[in-house]
């Protein structure tokens, strides 16, 4: 068992020198300047004889990033057929073939159109990748998908194109880039980002300026966070630090079930750790009784967690709390992930005694408990 996890170890290794690597580009917002950014550094690699190319680039007709196209070499696009309209897609096979160095891939957390090879375009960009071609990308930081929550808290927008945040934790190097609310709303008035009619809609919905406070905020902490996670990878591995083993557990309420894991996701990404998704399915929502939408909610949470990199733990038992200590001690879990309940009073004095005694037991074994609300 032992000499079949290094075997697994040094293979990953191996696949790790191979892969090309990754730079992404992380804004607050639009029109904070990635794609510009993106575009100079292309310029600069061509002048010092590095082989780069354009994949894909979305400028949205903004004249100075458009202007900074000029002169750069372009795989040019593959054009599809979608509902009777011809329609232009990324050329992954393109790129493959002609194997640049760096290839520029923008909009990452784009959903590419039916017939392609890939749902979605940062699943392109893990192809390039493993081919060993570099990649320079960008993502607004309310397409991560374990922020997709407080994004929506925040702007009330419900964002649809996500990427998981094991596709950023890839990344090689992360760089933000950040304007003050002020800048990029100056930005907006001029026209600089979304056509002058649109302006006056944009100012009193997305582009309030405390939503791009907080979106701002946010867009920080991330970085700052995969800066922290490469540091305590890379720089500080000799150092004898706790590894943190996270648990979230799970029940078949798909709201509750979707906060705890994107929180937990959020987690076990600060804490470089290993996370499980725990769900026990007692007696009353086994197979032949759970409803169907119960059982479809669970499968997409299921789906959800994998995505941002857990590993799905399914248990038969009815006896909650044994369960949860059980897979604690099998997987050396250091902290427990629940959601904050939702009952009745009557229900929360019959449910005491259960709680006190996971909580006294977790306590003995010296495994943290995190309440998420």
């Amino acid at each position: 068992m032992e000499e079949n996890k290094r075997a697994e170890h040094f293979l990953e290794l191996i696949k790790k020198s191979r892969r090309g690597k990754f730079k992404l580009y992380i804004g607050m917002s639009a029109g904070v300047g990635k794609t510009y950014r993106m575009l100079q550094e292309a310029h600069a690699m061509l002048k010092n004889g590095i082989d780069v190319k354009i994949g894909y680039i979305e400028t949205h007709f903004r004249k100075e990033t458009h202007e900074l196209l000029e002169g750069l070499p372009v795989i040019p696009r593959k054009r599809m057929f979608y509902k009777g309209k011809e329609l232009e897609e990324m050329d992954l096979q393109g790129i493959l073939s002609v194997r640049p160095e760096v290839v520029i891939v923008d909009e990452l957390a784009h959903t590419n159109m039916e017939g392609s090879a890939n749902e979605k375009r940062w699943q392109d960009v893990m192809d390039i990748l493993s081919a060993g071609i570099n990649v320079i990308s960008a993502v607004n930081i309310q397409h991560i998908e374990s922020l997709n929550d407080e994004v929506h808290r925040i702007t009330g927008v419900e964002v649809r194109e996500r990427i998981p945040d094991s596709v950023v934790a890839l990344a090689d190097e992360v760089v933000n880039i950040d304007l003050t609310a002020e800048e990029l709303i100056d930005r907006l008035k001029a026209g600089k980002i979304y056509d002058k009619s649109k302006v006056d809609s944009a100012l009193v919905n997305f582009f309030k300026s405390d939503h791009i406070l907080q979106l701002r905020e946010l867009a920080l902490k991330e970085v700052a966070s995969q800066v922290q996670r490469k540091v305590e990878s890379e720089v500080a591995p000799l150092r004898a630090v706790k590894k943190e083993r996270l648990m979230a557990c799970i029940s078949s309420n798909e709201k509750t079930a979707r906060t705890i894991i994107r929180k937990t996701a959020r987690l076990a990404n600060y804490y470089n750790a290993v996370w499980y998704v725990l769900y026990v399915q007692t007696g009353k929502e086994s197979v032949d009784k759970i409803a169907l939408d119960k059982q479809r909610h669970l499968i997409n949470n299921f789906k959800l967690a994998t995505e941002l990199g857990a590993e799905i733990v399914k248990i038969k038992s009815n006896g909650i709390t044994q369960a949860i200590l059980t897979q604690c001690e099998e997987r050396k879990i250091t902290t427990v992930c629940i959601g904050k309940p939702h009952m009745t009073l009557l229900r929360i004095i019959l449910a005491t005694d259960t709680f006190n005694t996971l909580l006294n037991k977790l306590s003995k074994e010296n495994i943290d408990l995190v309440i998420l609300s």
